[in-house]
């Protein structure tokens, strides 16, 4: 059996050390960019390898892309061989923040023709609260070969966003707090406020109280309440810069509500362009 959205600490004990189940900690701070690295050092789930947001699961920042560019998937793809992964691996991603980071690897993977990947519900929190070990003991690696089938059309850039947006073809959804979608502090970007139209998600709303995810059920009809007639095919994901929005896009695949899209650039790309409306 495949796991393709969220796995349990339960589950994920049982398969530790199946060489063909691939783990990563992708722990980081927006505050801090070194923090993750540094957390993985002083304990991580047994076999875990390390990936940084802003090293592996991005690109260069330029003057026109907002703050986490999508990476170079060719070179991705050949990191992904120097960890071990191949084609038939089972991926899972965990990291400390309910999903906020571990979500950009599980969308990255899927859009590389990558399904087999999936989130651990609750993180090393949960895990540790499971009574289950940690280890500072690096993985040994055999590095494999894997090929990527990348699929371009599961994200859109602001040109696209502005044109469906025009068209009333595409929802957006933002996933940022409702305080920064309101404009009302932003403590990240230089301009705040909101893309005009789009609606508004806090991905936390995901959660509940122990930092897991929503059921199905529960999950399900949040969403289906947010976008009304509209498709879920027809729905893009935004955040600040395309990270938590990941977050969003995977409680919806779990909740069965299939083919939502992400904005890459998100909020900080958006606002490169001062033409672009800008709502409060």
């Amino acid at each position: 059996m495949s796991y393709t959205t969220l796995i349990s600490a339960d589950i994920l004990k049982q398969h530790l050390h199946d060489p063909n189940w691939i783990i990563f900690d992708c722990r980081f701070s927006l505050a801090d960019a070194n923090v993750g690295a540094r957390a993985y050092r002083q304990g991580h789930l047994p076999n875990a390898r390390y990936a940084h947001l802003n090293n592996d699961l991005s690109s260069e920042v330029t003057d026109l892309t907002g703050r986490h560019p999508l990476p170079s998937f060719s070179l991705l793809a050949k990191k992904l061989g120097q960890w071990g992964v191949t084609n038939q691996s089972q991926v899972v991603a965990y990291d400390d923040a309910g999903g906020a980071f571990a979500g950009r690897l599980w969308w990255l993977l899927r859009c590389m023709g990558h399904d087999k990947v999936a989130v651990l519900d609750g993180g090393i929190q949960h895990w540790k609260k499971q009574g289950y070990a940690v280890t500072t003991t690096l993985p040994s690696i055999k590095p494999a070969i894997f090929r990527m089938y990348l699929d371009e059309t599961q994200w859109l850039n602001a040109a696209q966003v502005q044109d469906k947006l025009a068209a009333k073809t595409i929802k957006l959804i933002d996933a940022r707090t409702p305080e920064r979608y309101l404009g009302q502090q932003e403590p990240i970007d230089p301009v705040a406020g909101h893309i005009p139209g789009a609606l508004n998600r806090a991905f936390q709303l995901n959660l509940n109280a122990n930092g897991l995810f929503l059921s199905i059920n529960a999950l399900h009809e949040q969403f289906k309440q947010l976008l009304g007639n509209t498709s879920s095919e027809q729905i893009v994901h935004m955040c600040g810069s395309g990270v938590t929005a990941c977050h969003n896009l995977l409680a919806m695949e779990y909740a069965g509500l299939t083919g939502s899209k992400l904005y890459a650039g998100s909020w900080s790309d958006w606002i490169r362009n001062k033409n672009r409306a800008v709502a409060a």
